[in-house]
């Protein structure tokens, strides 16, 4: 089993930053790719962005020169450095991760339970 557990949201003026964090616990064998989505009320959940195993990195349109995504694969960590933020970049951002668990040769998904990044104007 797998539980992620995310950190760093709050409220911020915009043109402020934030950075969230999210680590990995529990037993598993290995982590593929990790990545960060959010949701605004009435919206369908959306990748903001994510990251391989190997460093490789996809960021949304609407974030990027101003989101930066990066891991600790020997923390399980993966972290949002979030600048310039905006006032459409307030939404609940939940934490992604594709989980092998020992035995199975395939991933599986994890998610983390969610926090709040409010941005005011």
């Amino acid at each position: 089993q797998v539980q992620l557990v995310e950190s760093g949201g709050g409220l911020v003026q915009a043109g402020g930053s934030l950075r969230l964090s999210c680590a990995a616990s529990g037993s598993f064998f290995n982590i593929d790719a990790m990545g960060w989505y959010r949701r605004t009320p009435g919206k369908q959940r959306e990748l903001v962005a994510s990251i391989t195993s190997g460093g490789s990195t996809n960021y949304a349109d609407s974030v990027k020169g101003r989101f930066t995504i990066s891991r600790d694969n020997a923390k399980n960590t993966v972290y949002l450095q979030m600048n310039s933020l905006k006032p459409g970049d307030t939404a609940v951002y939940y934490c992604n991760a594709h989980v092998q668990l020992h035995g199975n040769a395939y991933t599986t998904p994890a998610w983390g339970q969610g926090t709040q990044v409010t941005v005011s104007s």
